[in-house]
């Protein structure tokens, strides 16, 4: 029977300003990756979040990014490896301190938006976020770009376990590749789309790409944006045709 992880991305306000249905996705998946307070979040955000992680039984994860609070993180920001290091290891510890504190532990490291994006191109930043998580603590599990090398081979090279991430809501490129978000459509908002683009990644390893090609893209964890308008309605209807065909739903270390 395949198996695959459904993640998602919560925990992603700040102070008064609240993003996401987070309670009802955490509901729908098997993994949570939770800002930590440099791209979104903040420690009362964080603390809430990891409750209600804990309270739906989901794998929990950190998701650190630049310190971006005005662009979210998805801007590109050309820091020294050595501060990619520390902020990374720095923004996982603040996750492991809650964790602790409401009984749990921190399983698996996803980087956010840009950083994301930069790792899945650039060997050097790669290694920096490598070193980060390893730091952290080697049980740890490194998410990154199931069509790309570069974390897959940093993450083999220190000895931690990688996980390749596909995207249920998001388009992609002929190169395997996410379509710009500043692309019209880039972003998949009906849940039949959604659901099959799921489908499709789990069972047959394969995605059809913007240019209609269908293109190799072999993953053990999908991703649903908990910023996504349609995030709930999505997850919803991906874990519903997931399991309708077979595949296990359950999370990375499970």
């Amino acid at each position: 029977m395949p198996r695959i992880d459904l993640n998602a991305d919560v925990g992603e306000g700040f102070g008064a300003w609240a993003m996401g249905a987070d309670a009802e996705l955490l509901a729908l998946v098997t993994s949570a990756n939770v800002a930590c307070g440099f791209h979104a979040g903040d420690p009362a955000v964080m603390d809430r979040t990891v409750g209600l992680a804990v309270r739906a039984g989901v794998a929990l994860g950190a998701h650190p990014g630049h310190a971006d609070l005005r662009g979210f993180g998805r801007r590109p920001i050309q820091a020294a490896p050595e501060d990619i290091e520390r902020d990374v290891l720095y923004q996982v510890g603040a996750l492991q301190a809650f964790a602790r504190a409401h009984g749990t532990r921190v399983l698996h490291v996803k980087p956010h938006g840009a950083l994301y994006n930069q790792a899945a191109e650039d060997e050097t930043v790669a290694r920096a976020i490598v070193r980060g998580v390893a730091r952290a603590g080697r049980e740890l599990i490194l998410v990154g770009l199931a069509s790309t090398e570069p974390m897959r081979r940093a993450a083999q090279a220190e000895g931690l376990r990688f996980a390749a991430e596909a995207f249920a809501d998001r388009r992609y490129n002929a190169a395997g590749t996410l379509q710009s978000r500043r692309e019209p459509g880039s972003v998949l908002t009906d849940p039949v789309q959604a659901a099959a683009q799921a489908v499709k990644i789990a069972t047959e390893g394969r995605v059809i790409a913007t240019d209609g090609r269908e293109i190799t893209l072999q993953a053990d964890t999908l991703c649903l944006h908990g910023d996504n308008p349609a995030a709930v309605a999505n997850a919803a209807a991906v874990r519903r045709a997931l399991e309708a065909v077979g595949v296990a739903v359950q999370a990375l270390a499970g």
